[in-house]
């Protein structure tokens, strides 16, 4: 019975490096998708307030 707890614990330790790999992995791809939607959304935005800008300064409105 102490063989085989042994066996399982040792079982369960090798396990810390390829799970921690994959974490990094999932932590790098979820890193990529934030920067790419806040670029987008950056960009998305810019445009907008220079176009209510735009809109703004064409209606004669005071500065």
């Amino acid at each position: 019975m102490k063989s085989l707890a042994m066996k399982l614990k040792r079982f369960l330790k090798s396990e810390d490096g390829p799970t921690a790999v994959e974490y990094a992995v999932m932590l790098s791809l979820i890193i990529v998708v934030c920067l790419t939607a806040v670029g987008s959304i950056g960009k998305n935005a810019k445009s907008t307030f220079e176009k209510v800008a735009g809109q703004l300064g064409s209606t004669g409105a005071a500065p």
